[in-house]
């Protein structure tokens, strides 16, 4: 095929948001409440009017829509995290994506943010030398949004929510790390679900801390990077912006070390960036590749007991 006929099932906020970066290639929308949607149900679309499906809905739903789009062989993007009770729905799903030769894509914005680009790269090019410690932080003030919806403010809360993508960030700049993640703070401070949370990763070379929370009421990203030959560090992101990137050079035997900063002031890019990764794998016929989210899925099942537990403390 020579383009991509899309379609948005759930039209809220992000279901907005990826029909306008689908631009001409959206075709039509399905939602079951939304009376600007164009279906109330994805059995009422024709089949012969679309080739993938842009699904941005709840969780509890999304192996089943994922199973029956797959089955009548439409690409699928899919919101983050992939959720599934079991990893072996994951697995299934993969394998059902290849047999029928589509693309399963799960959703990870974050990854097109022109700084989390650049510290991959920095990171890959060897250039810090040995990497000791990356501590990142992810806040917004959407606590009292969560708490008031109908179906957000359960489970595991925040972990489930904003530790997917740093979770998944982790595994974007230094691949899956080999050791477990463990629970070292859970709190419900407004909310009934875990509304802050800090994890971490103490095996293997690098040490991975990761904090998470609701009640950040200026929406915030951080990260700091310590290497051996000096450090990187992130400060917000461009939706949030301004953004800086800055890596400082390491002056031995020790002194302030040389300082290079990059700020960018921006519309976020990530949402069209990652519409146009998607549409390249399924008009090139990319094979669905679903083992960082079965990682993920048991990473946040295991995390999740442990935080809801330590948080009822």
């Amino acid at each position: 095929m020579s383009g991509l006929r899309v379609i948005v099932v759930g039209l809220g906020v992000q279901g907005h948001k990826r029909r306008k970066f689908a631009g001409a290639d959206f075709v039509a929308s399905v939602d079951p409440v939304n009376e600007e949607a164009d279906y109330k149900s994805i059995e009422d679309v024709p089949q012969d009017a679309y080739d993938a499906a842009l699904c941005c809905i709840p969780d509890a739903p999304k192996i089943a829509l994922l199973n029956d789009l797959i089955g009548i062989g439409k690409h699928v993007l899919v919101e983050k995290p992939l959720w599934a009770e079991d990893d072996r729905e994951i697995e299934a799903l993969e394998a059902l994506a290849r047999d029928r030769g589509v693309v399963c894509y799960t959703a990870y914005n974050h990854r097109f943010e022109p700084h989390y680009m650049r510290m991959r790269d920095l990171i890959a090019s060897g250039e810090l030398g040995r990497v000791y410690r990356c501590r990142m932080f992810y806040g917004n003030g959407t606590a009292r949004l969560v708490r008031d919806s109908a179906w957000r403010d359960h489970g595991s809360g925040v972990l489930h929510d904003l530790g997917s993508h740093l979770l998944d960030t982790a595994a974007f700049w230094f691949g899956r790390p080999a050791g477990d993640f463990m629970v070292y703070a859970s709190n419900c401070f407004e909310n009934r679900s875990p509304d802050h949370v800090v994890i971490g990763s103490e095996v293997g070379d690098i040490k991975i801390e990761l904090e998470m929370t609701l009640l950040s009421w200026r929406n915030h990203f951080t990260c700091d990077l310590f290497a051996e030959n000096g450090s990187a560090h992130i400060s917000s992101l461009c939706k949030w912006g301004p953004t800086t990137f800055t890596r400082r050079t390491r002056v031995l035997p020790s002194g302030r070390p040389t300082e290079d900063n990059e700020t960018l002031e921006q519309d976020d890019p990530t949402w069209e960036a990652e519409y146009a990764h998607f549409k390249s794998l399924c008009l090139n016929g990319a094979e669905t590749d679903l083992s960082g989210d079965v990682w993920l899925n048991a990473t946040l099942r295991g995390l999740g007991e442990t935080a809801v537990s330590m948080a009822a403390r």
